[in-house]
């Protein structure tokens, strides 16, 4: 009984976390007031920042159930394709907002070739991923 009601506390501990973390995200950075000034929408803001709570619940949702998908392998192939562009924009994203990659460039001396700290990064997330992917998922 102590363990169960431990685990519900920190499991919604964790959440609170995370969501916070999530909401602090999109207002330090202004994500939904760029998308809505990029876009030219901004009679749309509340449509976005609903679509993005609704989203984020969804998303929850769907990760505390097992769900299977009963298609055909190749199928998944546009849907791994397109999460893994979201992520790597992403990430692109607050490194640029940031500022990190000059930053670091500066901090170890090499300013002149921070194409090959790129390119590390890059082949360093891509070599990762398909290991990840060859030896850690089964089929």
């Amino acid at each position: 009984m102590i363990k169960d009601v431990f685990l519900i506390v920190v499991g919604f501990s964790s959440g609170l976390a995370v969501g916070c973390g999530f909401v602090a995200f999109l207002t330090v950075l202004g994500i939904i007031p760029r998308l809505a000034q990029l876009t030219k929408t901004f009679r749309f803001i509340r449509a976005y920042e609903w679509s993005i709570v609704v989203g984020a619940l969804f998303g929850t949702w769907v990760g505390l159930r097992d769900i299977h998908l009963a298609t055909a392998p190749v199928f998944l192939i546009p849907i791994g394709l397109a999460s893994g562009i979201f992520v790597g924009m992403l990430a692109a994203a607050l490194t640029e907002v940031l500022n990190v990659l000059p930053i670091l460039a500066k901090r170890i001396g090499i300013n002149e070739q921070i194409l090959i700290l790129l390119m590390a990064l890059v082949l360093g997330k891509v070599f990762g991923s398909l290991f990840h992917w060859t030896i850690f998922v089964d089929d």
